[in-house]
């Protein structure tokens, strides 16, 4: 009886021993918090540039962590955006294309990894507070992949019936708001959704101060339409516009504050970026993407060139300005690499830029980016200081009368019709075409753009990608 008791005491305390050993390696994992802006420009932030929107916790968490001035978005639109981000893929290989809305049918696949699914199977409790715009059925919602709390809306902010073209162009339904997979609410205005993802932010860090933890917060502003709460109305010099981004910074600080109160801002990795560059047609409530070259739904460096700032104490040296050029698809493995969770099975684009954040290389471990827009037409590379352009037809506010106070302006179509090149280095607003000078670049990019094209495809050459997901990557 004794030697049984004496067996049941030692197997006690050694499970107890493997629980202590498993917590304690639970609290050494990094946190990752992944705070993500919608349609912010590039000089949307004070260390970017502005001169007129005070960001003083973006511009701390700059002076304290990694600025990165070569960061491009997946996409220079919301949902391909968002999937880029979140898979480490070229939207175009796993099927999402352009912002969806209440009126489609089709969303992220289920055999796609999402960034939350492969920090689950490491042990880390996931939550999305905000815009989550990949798919508003059932099985496309947040919860399906990889987010155990969600709390937000389903696609972007404008979708609903008091958008200043409803009836005429468009005839959206009420703007639900998800609590999980339940409507809790239909949104008639928008002046507190900040705070409310704010405090749920703050509240998830609390819950979880003892468990690794992924916390995803894409707000649905600066987005059109502008919405601000009380404490910041009228406190920019930017107007409404610079009263959101104020409201966004202040939201950063809340989520810093609440990581340091908690002992969680040493191991913690925070990432503010945007999903695509400014909104232009929308005028005096657009961002500015200076000095960069146009904006939203465009290749041009203005649509896929954002701010990034990433703080990370334990593993990244503060205060650093990184210019390697680095994409959204680099993300997930990165994080990978650190946290040491295993990539996902299928073929992804991204490749881990962990050498390039703590200073090791300039060198992206990236030969070429590649810029996909309108379904899967590849219209530039950049690849190491050129971007070149391949002929196609964008949109521009050149020359058009911008939108004011909430109605957008109407954009002129623009037809490239010969290949352009531009050296990032020295002509950072894209304003020389040199491609006639540098004749051997130009043919090394297009080399680079033909093997892509042979993988994942390209509707304007009518190619077919032998390389897209096979089965039903669309559902």
């Amino acid at each position: 009886m004794f030697r049984i008791s004496f067996i049941l005491v030692v197997f006690a305390l050694s499970s107890c021993g493997e629980q202590k050993a498993e917590l304690k390696k639970a609290k050494t994992s990094p946190n990752i918090v992944l705070i993500f802006t919608d349609d912010q420009g590039y000089q949307d932030v004070g260390v970017f540039g502005s001169k007129n929107i005070a960001t003083p916790n973006l511009d701390q968490m700059a002076a304290d962590g990694v600025r990165l001035t070569s960061y491009y978005s997946a996409q220079a639109v919301c949902s391909a955006s968002r999937a880029g981000i979140l898979t480490g893929c070229y939207p175009n290989r796993i099927g999402i294309h352009g912002a969806l809305g209440p009126g489609n049918d089709h969303g992220i696949n289920a055999s796609e990894t999402t960034l939350a699914e492969m920090l689950k199977t490491i042990g880390y409790k996931t939550a999305i507070y905000g815009k989550w715009h990949l798919g508003h059925h059932p099985k496309f919602l947040p919860t399906r992949h990889g987010f155990d709390e969600w709390f937000g809306i389903p696609y972007s902010n404008d979708m609903w019936p008091y958008h200043p073209q409803q009836g005429t162009i468009f005839n959206f339904p009420a703007l639900p708001l998800f609590e999980n997979e339940t409507v809790i609410d239909t949104l008639k205005e928008q002046s507190q959704l900040t705070t409310r993802i704010t405090e749920r932010s703050v509240d998830f860090i609390n819950r979880n101060a003892e468990n690794p933890f992924f916390l995803y917060v894409p707000h649905p502003q600066p987005h059109v339409p502008l919405f601000v709460s009380d404490k910041f109305k009228g406190k920019s010099d930017r107007g409404l516009y610079g009263d959101v981004i104020m409201e966004i910074d202040w939201s950063v600080g809340q989520i810093l504050n609440a990581l340091k109160k908690n002992g969680l801002e040493e191991n913690t990795i925070v990432i503010f970026t945007s999903d695509n560059g400014p909104w232009l047609s929308y005028g005096n409530h657009a961002g500015s993407a200076h000095p960069l070259r146009e904006g939203k739904g465009t290749a041009w460096e203005g649509g896929q060139r954002e701010p990034f700032i990433i703080k990370y104490p334990n593993g990244l040296e503060g205060g650093k300005v990184l210019d390697t050029p680095i994409m959204a698809i680099d993300i997930l493995p990165t994080i990978a690499e650190i946290t040491n969770a295993e990539l996902p099975e299928k073929t992804i684009d991204g490749k881990s830029v962990w050498e390039v954040l703590k200073g090791k290389t300039k060198e992206s471990p990236q030969e070429a980016y590649f810029f996909y827009y309108r379904v899967n037409e590849l219209f530039g590379v950049r690849y190491g200081k050129w971007k070149l352009y391949f002929p196609h037809r964008y949109r521009t506010m050149d020359g058009q009368e911008p939108g004011k106070d909430g109605l957008p302006g109407d954009y002129r179509m623009v037809d490239m019709e010969a290949l352009e090149l531009y050296d990032l280095e020295n002509d950072i607003s894209e304003a020389t075409n040199v491609a006639d000078k540098y004749p051997e670049v130009v043919e090394k990019i297009k080399l680079l753009a033909n093997d892509m094209r042979s993988r994942l495809g390209d509707s304007l050459m009518e190619l077919e990608g032998s390389e897209t997901r096979e089965a039903g990557h669309l559902e």
